[in-house]
């Protein structure tokens, strides 16, 4: 089963909540749709549900229009940030409640939805409190009743709007990696709705990044670390510094650092890097371009220590991560004189206009193979 998204347009008043967005989603993917509030994830995950309809494009799954068909035989399940379960009803009720209000040609018997109802508090790891109310249950049990009831009337899509955002960070870290295990024993195709960077990062199969209601890049989550398409991306995925370079000679260049211009960007005499905090040497050799840098603050972060650093040439004070083992062998404490240099960036030229606006199309990653 292929859902096919092709050229979906969303308009509320004068604002594009989606903008001409085209998407393949392959069978049994799982798929993480991020960006900021905004950008038009929920629109677009709401179409899918049925909730809502583009003003232009079409959905179809394996070449039928999915948009014809109604919510209900769209056989799609929803989960919410809130849960939305029924007070007054009890665990096993909220979970066969799907089951239960279908037409009566399409319902289960009695004996077949407590089987079903069953294998999945068991599975969700709730078999002992299906008597229980949700008042009586924590923020995790409460997600995972709302993910057994999804999963009841045996989707062929889940669409997840932010499951976790309500929850702890230790209950959201241990949740996750349960619905991961989840969807690849059940075989579903998920789409997910997520603020959260690192959960989409260690989720998904492929991230989709939106912006302004537009794609701004689709792939797999290691290529939109590593090689982001736009700065936009570069910026809201992970952290990352941001530094503007100018064209000398054969070189690009940031105060007493450069690097080899080669056949980037040769039309334009300045252009914007962005430098991963774990891209960032402390130790770079005299002879070698580098940045004279002062060590300001240290913040230990478990195995992580998260440096900021002040380069006074270019005035800026970057991010720098290493191994927490590395600070004593690097004798790193604030007030440290260190030089600095990139060992991978990816770059974007910037127009000559006066707000200097990076080049839509061009961009070049620049590697220290040393």
């Amino acid at each position: 089963m292929t859902l096919a998204l092709k050229r979906l347009t969303r308009h509320f008043s004068a604002l594009a909540a989606l903008d001409d967005v085209s998407l393949d989603i392959a069978d049994g993917e799982f798929l993480a749709l991020v960006g900021p509030s905004g950008s038009g994830k929920t629109t677009l995950l709401r179409i899918l549900a049925g909730l809502d309809y583009p003003d232009e494009g079409s959905v179809t799954r394996n070449g039928q229009d999915f948009l014809a068909a109604s919510a209900r035989e769209r056989n799609v399940g929803l989960v919410f940030q809130h849960y939305a379960l029924f007070r007054h009803l009890t665990v096993r009720e909220n979970v066969a409640f799907g089951l239960r209000v279908r037409p009566r040609r399409r319902r289960p018997s009695r004996d077949q939805i407590r089987a079903r109802v069953d294998g999945l508090l068991k599975r969700v790891q709730l078999a002992d409190l299906g008597s229980r109310y949700p008042s009586q249950l924590s923020g995790g049990q409460r997600q995972r009743v709302a993910l057994a009831r999804a999963l009841a009337v045996e989707p062929d899509v889940l669409l997840l709007d932010e499951p976790f955002g309500a929850l702890d960070a230790q209950v959201r870290t241990a949740l996750r990696r349960w619905l991961r295990e989840l969807h690849e024993e059940l075989g579903l195709t998920t789409v997910f709705v997520t603020h959260d960077q690192e959960e989409a990062l260690e989720l998904a199969d492929r991230l989709v990044v939106m912006n302004k209601g537009r794609i701004e890049q689709v792939g797999p989550p290691h290529v939109i670390y590593q090689d982001p398409a736009t700065p936009f991306v570069c910026e809201f995925i992970g952290r990352t510094n941001r530094i503007v370079m100018e064209r000398r000679g054969d070189t690009w260049a940031a105060g007493g650092w450069s690097v080899t211009a080669g056949s980037s960007g040769g039309r334009f005499r300045s252009a914007v890097a962005y430098i991963r905090p774990e891209h960032l040497s402390l130790s770079v050799p005299e002879g070698k371009p580098a940045w004279g840098a002062r060590l300001r603050h240290v913040y230990l972060a478990g195995s992580i220590a998260h440096l900021d650093i002040h380069i006074a040439e270019i005035d800026q004070t970057l991010e720098v991560d290493v191994a927490s083992e590395d600070l004593g062998r690097l004798a790193l404490t604030p007030g440290t004189a260190l030089r600095v240099a990139p060992t991978r960036l990816v770059a974007f030229p910037l127009d000559d206009s006066p707000a200097g606006l990076p080049v839509v199309g061009e961009r070049w990653v620049m590697q220290d193979r040393g």
